[in-house]
């Protein structure tokens, strides 16, 4: 579904992103996992065409979609849940989520489409008449999800979806994401707390200083010691 070829990135003369290769298959959860600054944000920021790679390509559905603007980007079918999880404060909750069927009139009915999202995050029916300034930070995360669920995506970028969560809401998220993961859509998410990858995922993608360092299970991963220093930030992690 989304296939990420030799991609390199510079931003003001530094390189952030090294010969990047990933993809993500329609149902499938892919997690990039790495420490801040590695370069996570940044790939998402590339694939949703903010940032022009030096080199490499970028295929949704074998469609080369490297060169195109953001708004094209995600008419093609890619939805994009920033870690900031910015709502609209002078819209509503049912306003924030039904929003990209107002710019993605094409597709499904809108209404199948928010209510699709809706049974993601239940929790949000409460909340439909409240105003945007008025949600919690875990209740913005989910309006942020499910507001790029709304586009009619076959494609979720995820970035930091758990960051900043409380204890009691990140659960309720995770469910969520399993949810989607179900529909058949394809997620790529990014984490830097090894603690909350799900166990569900299907692979993880271990980025270090814009390299890639490991591909594979999150099973494999906690064996292998160098890895898990890197994840997990402990020098002396017992797996």
């Amino acid at each position: 579904m989304l296939s990420i070829s030799n991609v390199t990135v510079d931003i003001q003369g530094s390189r952030i992103l090294n010969n990047i290769n990933l993809s993500v298959e329609a149902g499938e959860l892919v997690c990039l996992v790495g420490r801040n600054g590695a370069g996570k944000t940044t790939t998402f920021r590339t694939v949703m065409g903010y940032r022009k790679p030096v080199s490499g390509s970028i295929k949704l559905h074998d469609v080369d979609i490297t060169a195109f603007p953001t708004w094209k980007i995600a008419r093609q079918g890619i939805g994009f849940s920033p870690e900031e999880s910015e709502v609209y404060a002078e819209l509503t909750v049912a306003e924030n989520i039904e929003i990209s069927t107002w710019t993605r009139p094409e597709g499904r009915d809108a209404k199948e489409r928010v209510e699709e999202a809706l049974r993601v995050f239940p929790k949000l029916r409460q909340y439909l008449a409240r105003g945007g300034a008025q949600l919690s930070g875990g209740e913005r995360k989910m309006v942020s999800i499910a507001r790029a669920l709304t586009l009619d995506a076959g494609m979720l970028l995820l970035d930091e979806p758990f960051e900043g969560l409380s204890p009691a809401i990140i659960p309720v998220v995770a469910e969520g994401i399993a949810s989607i993961r179900s529909m058949g859509k394809g997620i790529l998410m990014a984490e830097s707390n090894s603690y909350h990858i799900p166990d569900y995922v299907d692979r993880i993608l271990v980025l270090e200083r814009g390299e890639l360092i490991f591909t594979g299970s999150l099973e494999n991963a906690r064996k292998d010691r160098a890895v898990m220093r890197v994840i997990a930030g402990e020098v002396n992690l017992a797996v």
